[in-house]
């Protein structure tokens, strides 16, 4: 039933994405049909103890999350999918040419997006190729989950399993707070949501792991200074952009490399290096930057730094700041305010 509800909403939005909605509705039932129970998968000699051991892995993840929040434990990842790739799907983000702000795309119910996730890399890559077309800068990358935000019972994948034990909790952490927690047309924030309680709940599962713990802090200090160079060197390219509006696509792209070649390169070179990061493995450096790419960044990573501070300022536990996050959401849909439920956030 729930599948069939699915395919009759997205059939909802229109001619105009009728294809699209078609093809991804079918991409994600193929997914499901697939679906494979977890006790035949764990009696298959064909498939190795160590996948085993990580769908034993998954479950245990769950049964904490759910637990933790006290929690009704849902359906979720109660079967298994192996993927004829390494990913599920592939994420394709736009951005106009003359400013780095995601294209978005509304669907009824689920509200706006800034981006659109293809099942066939194929698709994927004619979409990008035609909004390249219509001027607009384009960003493509893989990815390894997803959640259909409890509309249907999203599978264990066979792309969970290239991840070691602590970012497989975080990722399976991040996904299931989608299923608890969900800010309608807010992209960002419910991105940036499920990344600071995926990692908090990681951190608070593998406590007494005192090695790993002292690992990841460092690597994380790392990180948080990577992010914080980004989003000041995008909110700078912003401002570059202000100053010379681009008149077509090709001005906006040499624009764009005088920017990384003079200010975005250099800074990034000794920023890695001051983290003793060697450039063939820094991100800043490996990364194609574009207004697609940074649009994509700050949907994903701009608000972190905000959520943690605000919860320190609250003291609250993880469960606390949980609690104080529904609370002000219902708060917030009642008020019927203008702004975003991120800028009344903001305003506490």
């Amino acid at each position: 039933m729930k599948k069939i509800l699915l395919i009759s909403l997205l059939l909802l939005t229109g001619c105009a994405k009728l294809s699209y909605l078609v093809e991804q509705g079918l991409g994600q039932l193929k997914l499901q049909w697939r679906g494979k129970k977890i006790s035949k998968v764990l009696k298959d000699p064909k498939i190795s103890n160590e996948i085993k051991n990580k769908i034993k892995d998954i479950q245990t993840y769950k049964k904490y999350f759910y637990d933790y929040f006290q929690r009704e434990e849902s359906d979720i990842y109660s079967k298994v999918t192996f993927l004829e790739g390494k990913a599920v799907t592939h994420l394709v983000i736009v951005s106009y040419f003359d400013k780095v702000e995601p294209l978005k795309t509304s669907f009824p119910f689920y509200g706006s997006f800034p981006y659109l996730g293809f099942f066939k890399e194929k698709s994927a890559l004619k979409y990008q190729e035609k909004m390249k077309n219509k001027d607009f800068h384009t960003y493509k990358r893989p990815v390894s989950a997803y959640s259909t935000l409890g509309s249907l019972e999203d599978r264990i994948l066979s792309s969970f399993f290239s991840f070691n034990k602590y970012d497989l909790a975080e990722l399976i952490f991040h996904e299931l707070f989608h299923t608890i927690f969900f800010v309608k047309s807010n992209v960002d924030l419910n991105e940036n949501l499920a990344n600071y309680f995926g990692k908090e709940m990681m951190y608070e599962y593998f406590a007494d792991d005192k090695d790993f713990l002292d690992k990841r802090s460092k690597k994380e200090e790392k990180n948080k200074e990577i992010r914080q160079f980004l989003v000041k060197q995008i909110n700078d390219y912003k401002k570059f952009l202000s100053e010379r509006i681009p008149k077509d696509l090709e001005d906006s792209y040499n624009n764009l490399n005088q920017f990384l070649s003079e200010e975005f390169r250099p800074k990034a070179e000794k920023k890695c290096k001051k983290l003793e990061i060697e450039s063939r493995n820094c991100f800043l450096l490996k990364q194609k930057w574009n207004n697609a790419s940074f649009a994509a960044f700050m949907t994903y990573e701009e608000k972190g730094e905000f959520i943690g501070k605000l919860r320190v300022k609250n003291q609250f536990n993880i469960k606390e700041f949980l609690v104080f996050l529904e609370k002000k959401y219902n708060q917030y849909k009642k008020l019927d305010l203008e702004g975003s439920f991120t800028t009344y956030l903001e305003k506490l």
